[in-house]
């Protein structure tokens, strides 16, 4: 489950002077899901059963996808039980089988595991062990599940589902859905960290900043790179917000399916857009995993991502790099 890297950017001292000189307010909708704080602005109309909407479609995404919810599908399926597929469940399982199948496996839902042995799913943390992690992680394996007659067809019955990497990046697509069918194309959706801009805040595109990495979890927030977002989605993901301290040492929620170790390198955070957040949910936290230099590599051949990459140099300092495409700072 990561915590929220990227958070939109408003300066309250500008938007009372627009607001005061448009016929069109901002209106903000705030609440808690996905053990996460999620914000909307749009503009417009204030809609007064908009929350309830919200609130009512997360809580239908929790009830596929949420690991910590005994009741949801994929709970049902992690214990083994006949569940019959949802379009919804399909949808999400297809994209997150294509990240896999193009990162080799850097992104992998079967990862359930692995992760529980970590501490970060529904199990206690506790003190790993290498022959631990040797033993779950000759479960773990985005090719050994298929879906068949709408059923998830498991080849090792001791595999686990795990969507918290692609599962807030997904809401947040919904939710600006649902928004433009209630008549708000002008509005900026984001859970945790995970945002999708459509249309334009006073005919502007929105803003969107990266935060810096601190050794603490918990701290202020402080703005890097700020850049524009329009008609796209951004995610990042992180080692440094969400971890585990046993014994001192630092384990990072992140886990790298071909070691099953908690991922530790250079590489701090992965911003990436896309078209939606679900793809760059998942590239996220496959690109963490990979590298930066794999992910550059990957990303040369696939321009219709961007992505901003926060890392330490060998001397201890920390330092970013960006392709090309990512969108240059507002100024």
């Amino acid at each position: 489950m990561k915590k929220s890297f990227l958070f939109s950017i408003f300066s309250c001292f500008i938007l009372s002077i627009l607001t005061s000189c448009s016929p069109h307010r901002i209106y903000t909708i705030e609440g808690s899901s996905m053990g996460t704080i999620y914000s909307i602005k749009y503009s417009g109309s204030e809609d007064e059963g908009l929350k309830n909407a919200v609130d009512s479609l997360l809580s239908k995404i929790n009830q596929e996808l949420s690991v910590f919810d005994s009741t949801s599908a994929v709970s049902q399926i992690n214990r083994n039980e006949v569940t019959k597929l949802s379009q919804e469940f399909i949808y999400i399982y297809n994209i997150a089988q294509q990240v896999s199948k193009e990162t080799n496996g850097a992104f992998d839902i079967t990862i359930g595991p692995l992760v529980n042995l970590w501490g970060f799913g529904p199990d206690e943390e506790h003190k790993v062990t290498q022959k631990e992690i040797d033993s779950v992680k000759k479960i773990v394996g985005y090719e050994k599940i298929t879906i068949k007659d709408e059923v998830l067809v498991k080849h090792d019955s001791r595999i686990k589902l795990n969507f918290n990497a692609i599962a807030k990046g997904y809401a947040v697509d919904r939710i600006a859905d649902l928004l433009e069918k209630k008549g708000h194309p002008n509005c900026i959706v984001e859970i945790g960290g995970e945002v999708v801009a459509r249309g334009s805040r006073y005919k502007k595109p929105w803003r969107v900043g990266i935060q810096v990495p601190t050794k603490e979890k918990d701290g202020e927030i402080e703005s890097q790179y700020i850049f524009p977002l329009q008609d796209r989605a951004v995610a990042t993901s992180g080692n440094y917000r969400n971890y585990h301290e046993i014994d001192g040492k630092r384990f990072s929620h992140i886990i790298n399916p071909y070691t099953g170790l908690a991922e530790q390198s250079d590489l701090l955070s992965v911003t990436v857009i896309a078209d939606n957040c679900i793809t760059a949910d998942a590239y996220a936290t496959a690109f963490m995993v990979m590298g930066m230099e794999a992910s550059k590599q990957y990303l040369t051949k696939h321009p219709e991502y961007a992505a901003y990459f926060i890392y330490v140099t060998s001397d201890g300092l920390m330092s970013s790099s960006k392709t090309d495409n990512f969108p240059n700072p507002v100024k």
